[in-house]
Order: C-alpha cells, then sequence, then structure tokens
C-alpha cells in the first residue's frame, strides 16, 4: 500500500471540508496536465466541461462565501457538498495506489471532510455574532488560503498535509469546547 497516497487523500479531504469546490478543480486541472493520476472513474473530473463546471462553482464559492447571508446558504449546502467531495478526492487518490476498499476510501474521505466542515459551522456564526458579520469574509479567505495550501501540500508534501487536517480536527475540538464552556457559563 502507498502511505503517502493514503496522507495526500486525508489532505485533500480535509481542503474539501474548508472548501468543496477548490480541491476538485485543483485536482481536476492536475489531472488535465499529467501531474496526477486520479483513479476512474474519478479521472473523469479532467474532462473540459467537468473543468469549467467545477472552476465556475469555486468561483461561485469564493465570491459568495464572502457576503452575508449567501455565506451562511452556501454552509448549508456545504453539510451535504463538503463530504461528498472529500469522499471523491479520497477514492479518487487512493484508488489507483493502494489496497483501500472504495466503500472504505469514500467513508474516511466523507468524515474527514464533513468533520472540518462541522467545525467551519462552529465557528462561522460565533464569527458573526462577535463581529456583526464583518469578520466572516476574512474568516472566509482564511478557509480558502487553508483549503488551497492543504491541496498542494496533499500533492507535493502529503506528510505535512495530514499533519495540517490533524492539527486543524483538534483546533476544532479545542474552539468547541471552549464555545460550550462559555455558552454554559451564559446559561
Amino acid at each position: 500500500m502507498d502511505v503517502t497516497s493514503v496522507f495526500a487523500a486525508f489532505g485533500l479531504s480535509g481542503a474539501a471540508g474548508l472548501n468543496a469546490w477548490l480541491p476538485l478543480f485543483a485536482g481536476a486541472l492536475l489531472e488535465r496536465v499529467d501531474a496526477v493520476d486520479l483513479a476512474a472513474p474519478f479521472d473523469e473530473l479532467s474532462s473540459t466541461g467537468a473543468i469549467v463546471v467545477l472552476g465556475v462553482l469555486t468561483v461561485a464559492d469564493f465570491v459568495g462565501d464572502k457576503i452575508p447571508a449567501v455565506d451562511h446558504a452556501l454552509h448549508a449546502v456545504g453539510t451535504v457538498i463538503a463530504p461528498i467531495s472529500g469522499a471523491v478526492l479520497f477514492t479518487g487518490q487512493t484508488g489507483a495506489e493502494t489496497d483501500i476498499p472504495t466503500l472504505v476510501a469514500a467513508i474516511a474521505g466523507g468524515t474527514t471532510a464533513e468533520a472540518v466542515h462541522a467545525g467551519r459551522a462552529v465557528v462561522r456564526p460565533a464569527s458573526t455574532a462577535a463581529t456583526g458579520g464583518l469578520g466572516n469574509p476574512v474568516l472566509s479567505l482564511i478557509e480558502d488560503i487553508g483549503s488551497g495550501l492543504l491541496t498542494l501540500f496533499a500533492f507535493v508534501l502529503p506528510l505535512l498535509a495530514i499533519l495540517l487536517v490533524v492539527a486543524l480536527l483538534v483546533a476544532i475540538v479545542v474552539l468547541w469546547r471552549r464555545a460550550r464552556r462559555g455558552l454554559s457559563a451564559l446559561g
């Protein structure tokens, strides 16, 4: 089994939790130029039509997530899209390189992406409450940069990518616990 493919898959799935479309778009572009090899049928993401659709969705999400109210709608949709994206990315990354069954890969990718997305779902309302929504575009940009960096590291430095995903998940748990304690103190 190629463990670096598994590390990369976790990095891509974590990136999908921050921005569901960006790692799919990047993976499709990299497949198109033969920089990476996605397992069939996920290699079809590199078709011209798929790249155009993924590019449009990536830009729409990037812009929409900076707009108050639209960002919350996108996060609601992301509850479904992020785990699907994570499952596709994990399965596409590990399918040709490992003996991991497709169902296990899909569950691992979907769970990783959804865990990260759930962390976003906890942080964003707190940002809205604390800043009146003014901090949300900045937070969104940080999420986009994080997704882009995780995607890059997944393909270039997979060990770093998985370490960053683990650190991100730990930070989410810590923030969630602090928020719960803060709410308990108010109630």
